[in-house]
């Protein structure tokens, strides 16, 4: 048996992404709640309580990811990656408790739109473009394969979506004098929040459960092991997430009763393989034919 890992935390973004996006969007927060409450808005208001939940979220993610950068201990032996998991789950809530909020308060103001500035909402909703597209573009292009900070692009590229659909109905109801157009939009915004919450919460309760993670292709990586000259068979293939970036897996390969290689040759090119699919915390048993788990395939 032979264990290969490496340690690559790389998310391709700043290191200081989460504090510098939890900075952009509470200042965003608080100008968009003094300019919503005095301009009529609740679409912006409910832009602003998404913003603060981002927020409450990005402190999550941000610590989690501190706290998965901890080395191994003797009781956590695995480290503290899963911390970004269980901040991923916690996000998701976040955006569906916020989702929930703008809903309710948008379905009371639909029968009974209030009066609408125009103007300030819409230069407010503007902000809130430009705040969450840059602050999504901190986190580079591989957050992907970073549930945690997956999470938080995920909150910001919807707020950028609410500061667009804003700035729209905003623009919009200035034009027509339609002030109806202000809490249908905070309507649209808050179920299209509610969608992106739910993914997101059934991802990170799938990767929670150790399930394969969306990034990784078992049939590939089954396909992979088989081709490889000196093994005739495998099983008690499992592959879940160490949290963060890092996937693990373990796996019997069967080799053939003739074959010539080495096991140390196996492993290596079993590890290579297995590296190039994006795994980079391998356990590997090898097996003969005539052992006991080879024949019942335990």
């Amino acid at each position: 048996m032979a264990h290969h890992h490496h340690h690559d935390h790389g998310s391709g973004g700043r290191r200081d992404a989460f504090k510098l996006t939890v900075l952009l969007n509470g200042a965003l927060s608080g100008l968009q709640i003094v300019v919503g409450i005095a301009f009529g808005s609740i679409a912006l208001i409910g832009d602003a309580l998404h913003n603060l939940g981002d927020v409450a979220g990005l402190l999550l993610g941000w610590g989690a990811e501190h706290l998965s950068r901890r080395p191994p201990t003797e009781r956590f032996s695995y480290g503290f990656g899963r911390s970004t998991q269980l901040a991923a789950v916690s996000n998701a809530v976040l955006i569906l408790m916020a989702s929930a909020v703008v809903c309710v308060e948008a379905i009371q103001r639909i029968g009974r739109p209030e009066p609408l500035v125009a103007g300030p909402v819409a230069w407010a909703a503007s902000a809130g473009l430009v705040v969450n597209l840059v602050s999504a573009r901190l986190f580079g292009h591989h957050h992907q394969h970073d549930l945690n900070r997956r999470a938080a692009v995920l909150h910001l590229l919807s707020d950028a979506a609410v500061s667009a659909a804003v700035l729209l109905s905003a623009l919009l109801a200035g034009a027509t004098g339609w002030t109806w157009l202000d809490p249908l939009t905070g309507l649209g915004v808050g179920l299209s929040v509610a969608w992106l919450g739910v993914r997101l919460l059934r991802d990170s309760l799938a990767e929670s459960l150790d399930a394969v993670p969306n990034r990784i292709d078992a049939d590939a990586v089954r396909a992979t092991l088989r081709s490889l000259g000196a093994v005739e068979a495998l099983h008690h293939l499992h592959i879940w997430s160490m949290g963060g970036s890092r996937v693990a897996l373990t796996v019997h390969l069967v080799r053939p009763a003739d074959h010539a290689w080495n096991d140390d040759r196996l492993l290596q090119e079993a590890n290579h393989a297995l590296a190039d699919l994006g795994i980079d915390h391998c356990t590997i048993q090898i097996e003969s034919p005539a052992s006991p788990c080879a024949r019942e395939g335990c």
